[in-house]
């Protein structure tokens, strides 16, 4: 029985030892930032389509050797700011090479009726592949009006309005990159009252971890009282498998407190040997001094965040491969590629030219930067 006891003691203190190794060994090496590692951006879009305004992105290297972009586009014809959220499609491109160019391909989840809680703009795309399936999980919403002008949709609008409450996210399953896609009928995650995320659910990014499990990260925003929609902030929910359900198990509070942080947005999250990490857009600068910089913070177990002791992840200030240095009018949606043995490769971004604002661009485009 001494003997027995004793070498439970011993295993019981060798597992605690191993928990504080990973733990330490998660916060020395939160301090090596994707920015120092960013390589200089390449200038050739990665992908563009003429008549349109073009986002975020998601790739995935498919089983014909091939990678495959799946991202947001919506006619020139609207504003870009609010025309996302009442007319984008996903659209899925391919190229030979992970760096691109991306060339269309098809259109992957169009919009498809008012009835549908999607119907009318699909948004924020994240492909995944597991099993030998294709999994988009992404932004969807609806409204029932007829098609509004460029003049007629602005942020104040009814399309806007009731397409912004409408946002929730989704999921469609394919047995190839080039569909077709089952669309579910219901979101994966909607809203709940009383939470952070009771207005609206966007700007998923998952991960499908050893056992099947997913985790996601997400943005919510919730009611207010004076019928108004709080701040943009940060969720984590889990399902079992991929189709889910469901839940979210931060619901008292966001990750990243706003009155502490302020705004944030556009995740991406990933996992490795020593925890969760994710970047995220600093929304006004309170973590990387820069408005739109990418922050980038660590977790052991998903749920509870630390950020980084250097926390700058990107900025919105580029070097292009011809040695030019300029500020991008917006870079957002960040996505991380990595190679079959687990290595981050490149770093994909919806970005736009001008002087910063959404109303001040002429083009817009996904670029990649190669990482070290």
């Amino acid at each position: 029985m001494k003997i027995y006891l004793l070498l439970l003691i011993l295993v019981s203190n060798t597992v605690y030892a191993q928990k504080i190794n990973n733990l330490i060994e998660l916060k020395q090496n939160s301090t090596n930032e994707l920015f120092h590692h960013l390589e200089r951006a390449i200038r050739t879009p990665a992908f563009q389509s003429e008549g349109y305004w073009v986002w975020g992105s998601s790739v995935t290297k498919g089983g014909d050797g091939k990678y495959h972009m799946f991202v947001s586009r919506f006619p020139k014809t609207l504003r870009f700011h609010p025309g996302w959220m009442v007319a984008s499609e996903i659209v899925h491109a391919v190229s030979d090479t992970p760096q691109g160019p991306y060339n269309f391909s098809d259109v992957a989840l169009p919009a498809r009726g008012a009835q549908y809680w999607d119907g009318r703009s699909t948004h924020n795309p994240r492909i995944l592949k597991h099993n030998h399936k294709y999994y988009l999980i992404y932004m969807g919403s609806t409204h029932p009006f007829a098609e509004p002008t460029y003049d007629e949709l602005t942020l104040s609008s009814p399309w806007c309005t009731v397409a912004r409450s409408s946002k929730r996210i989704g999921l469609a399953i394919a047995d190839s990159p080039y569909g077709p896609w089952k669309r579910l009928d219901e979101p994966i995650l909607k809203t709940k009252a009383n939470t952070f995320y009771s207005y609206l659910t966007s700007n998923p990014s998952p991960i499908i971890q050893e056992d099947g499990s997913v985790m996601m990260i997400f943005k919510g925003r919730a009611h207010t009282q004076n019928g108004k929609h709080s701040q943009m902030a940060l969720g984590i929910a889990y399902a079992p498998s991929i189709e889910g359900p469901y839940t979210v198990l931060n619901n008292d509070q966001p990750i990243f407190q706003i009155d502490g942080q302020g705004e944030a947005e556009d995740p991406f999250l990933w996992k490795d040997k020593r925890g969760y990490h994710v970047i995220f857009k600093d929304q006004v600068g309170k973590y990387t001094g820069e408005r739109g910089g990418g922050v980038m913070a660590y977790s052991e177990d998903g749920i509870h965040w630390t950020v980084n002791k250097d926390p700058k992840s990107y900025s919105l200030t580029v070097e292009w491969e011809d040695g030019k240095v300029e500020k991008q009018g917006q870079l957002e949606r960040s996505f991380l590629l990595f190679d079959e043995n687990g290595k981050m490769t490149h770093a994909f971004f919806a970005t736009m030219d001008g002087p910063g604002g959404f109303e001040n661009a002429s083009n817009s485009w996904n670029m990649v930067i190669p990482i070290k």
